[in-house]
């Protein structure tokens, strides 16, 4: 009995030596991985955190940036309610965000469908497509903006060699919208083309050899197929086009400048006249902050759409 005894304790001595060793050994392993965090970490918290708060504390004050701040709580969000060009340039923001995430996304997927057959300068096609992602949209922005001059463009100079009058393009209201809608589709479309083309390519080939015993057309592979084992891809991709769009600046700052007569006037626009032209930072902070608020709100409700989808 008494030797029994002693060898349960001898075990209950050496499972919880075993224990505390197994558990220095997780701390160490939870310490060494906050450390690699640690760095990052930091950068969030001082170049995103930081920046976010003192722009929300910025947007219930005003505030010329020169002079001491005055504290007026909500008064800057309550102004724009009230302010006419505000709404103008929101709704603008929204019709351009409707043009453009259904243009940029059904282009992408045209691009990629094409390309995802084994053919020919498929590889060739793909780098091509892709380059223009490579280039600043600023320099892409200039680029196109001596391609639409009226007088020597390149794009009247086809419309003149195929018997058509020129456009106004930039300087015409009915036209300079749907010019800066041309860049802004033209620029990534060969980057979401790669993400979706991963994204077919990563469906299993066994559902479509499946689907062409059973007789199934084109129209039904991509219908049946390829779309509903797609939604997680076409879903970070319409997210990330509809962020781009609603924050839409350079092109739009270099073709334009908001005009003609305020045409191409969006919300970013505003802002950032606010802020730099007439020193407005309170209310151009609560402007962005109400931009962020729309993206969020519009990024949940496709993040719901893409769960219950799932569900389905």
């Amino acid at each position: 009995m008494a030797m029994l005894k002693q060898a349960v304790e001898a075990d209950t001595r050496a499972a919880t030596q075993t224990h505390k060793k197994l558990s220095r050994d997780r701390l160490e392993e939870i310490v060494v991985g906050y450390l690699f965090l640690l760095p990052d970490v930091l950068g969030l918290l001082v170049f995103v955190v930081g920046p976010m708060l003192f722009a929300f504390y910025v947007s219930l004050n005003k505030w010329d940036g020169f002079t001491t701040a005055e504290f007026i709580g909500v008064k800057n969000y309550a102004v724009l309610l009230r302010d006419q060009r505000f709404v103008d340039s929101l709704l603008r923001t929204v019709k351009y965000t409707l043009g453009f995430v259904p243009t940029a996304y059904v282009l992408s997927l045209t691009l990629a469908l094409l390309l995802n057959r084994k053919a020919w300068g498929s590889t060739f096609f793909r780098t091509s497509y892709f380059m223009p992602v490579a280039i600043s949209l600023v320099v892409a922005s200039i680029v196109w903006r001596f391609m639409f001059e009226p007088s020597y463009g390149f794009l009247n100079f086809v419309l003149q060699t195929f018997g058509l009058p020129k456009s106004q393009w930039l300087g015409s209201v009915q036209t300079a919208m749907f010019s800066i809608l041309i860049v802004t589709i033209w620029k990534p479309a060969g980057y979401f083309m790669i993400i979706l083309l991963a994204g077919i390519q990563d469906i299993p080939r066994e559902y479509f050899e499946a689907a062409i015993i059973d007789s199934a057309g084109p129209w039904a592979l991509f219908r049946y197929i390829i779309m509903p084992l797609l939604k997680p891809t076409s879903f970070f991709v319409i997210a990330i086009l509809t962020i781009n769009s609603l924050q839409a600046f350079d092109q739009i700052y270099v073709l334009t400048r908001g005009g003609p007569a305020y045409s191409t006037y969006t919300l970013l626009m505003y802002i950032y006249e606010q802020a730099f032209r007439f020193w407005r930072f309170g209310h151009a902070a609560a402007m962005s902050f109400v931009l962020f608020g729309i993206i969020l709100i519009l990024t949940l409700i496709q993040l719901h759409y893409f769960r219950a989808g799932e569900a389905d």
